[in-house]
């Protein structure tokens, strides 16, 4: 079974650590391959939205399973646009990496994937757009995979605590929701397995208050943590204050009824303690 992989991403890179040995080829588009030297086993071909090699598609067409997670653009999905008619050819199993952000806001309350998404902003536009185009280039056996906060090796409270850059913004009823990418990467080998096409949130268990996380961290690491800063008053850039416009809590049943996932840190205590042990933030 080969895999082809549109944007080596974060959780790209971490599943194809973890489970590239699934497969009999994995390769991948990067903006620039020189800046990439973390991807041992991973052919690697330069992709930026323009027109592709001979032999980036030639890999595509050979592929039976993509892995999607280049974000779309306000022209669409870049590697559908790019490589529409290799797609449009032969079957294969898409998984496409999306964001439970197309819920939008719920004021706290629980969503699911039986929830209609809200198309408020430009990239929640985008992103159902997206996912609708690559359901219908599979002809139905895409999984779609909406994945919450990610956070992992290198990418945790407990790095931000130790550089000096976690904040503790608090506003009163905000929750957000996480996952660790090691559960992202189980999540995708089982939609790569699984029979049908479909949605899943892949998220934890407990959606939380975002200064939650960072008295956790500091807490693990003995330190004090961040001072609180009101929300209404934080300096912060437009993208980072847009995203405190949504909270939901969002539901991983369907995750775990239909894909058989067991999520190896389901709360953020569980994911930041064994990053912890693992040597993170020291």
């Amino acid at each position: 079974m080969r895999l082809f992989i549109f944007g080596l991403g974060y959780s790209a890179r971490h599943f194809a650590r973890r489970h590239g040995g699934s497969f009999s080829h994995v390769a991948g588009t990067v903006r620039d391959p020189a800046q990439r030297k973390d991807l041992a086993g991973v052919e690697v071909h330069a992709f930026s939205g323009s027109r592709p090699s001979r032999e980036t598609v030639e890999q595509v067409s050979a592929a039976d399973v993509l892995l999607v997670s280049i974000p779309p653009g306000s022209a669409g999905d870049p590697a559908i646009a790019a490589f529409g008619d290799v797609l449009a050819m032969g079957r294969r199993k898409v998984i496409y990496l999306s964001t439970i952000g197309v819920y939008g806001d719920h004021a706290g309350d629980w969503v699911d994937e039986t929830t209609s998404p809200q198309a408020t902003l430009d990239r929640t536009r985008m992103r159902i757009a997206a996912e609708q185009a690559w359901m219908d280039i599979a002809r139905g056996d895409a999984a779609v995979l909406r994945l919450a906060g990610i956070y992992g090796p290198g990418r945790n409270a407990l790095v931000t605590l130790r550089a000096g850059t976690a904040r503790r913004i608090i506003k009163p009823g905000q929750v957000f929701n996480r996952i660790h990418a090691d559960d992202i990467a189980s999540a995708i080998m089982a939609a790569t397995h699984h029979e049908n096409g479909g949605t899943w949130n892949v998220c934890d268990e407990e959606p939380t208050p975002p200064q939650d996380v960072i008295s956790y961290a500091a807490k693990l690491m003995g330190v004090a943590p961040p001072p609180e800063e009101p929300f209404e008053t934080a300096e912060m850039s437009a993208m980072a204050r847009s995203f405190y416009a949504s909270s939901a809590r969002v539901s991983n049943a369907k995750l775990k009824r239909e894909l058989g996932v067991t999520l190896a840190h389901p709360t953020y205590r569980h994911g930041l303690d064994a990053l912890w042990r693992a040597g993170e933030g020291r």
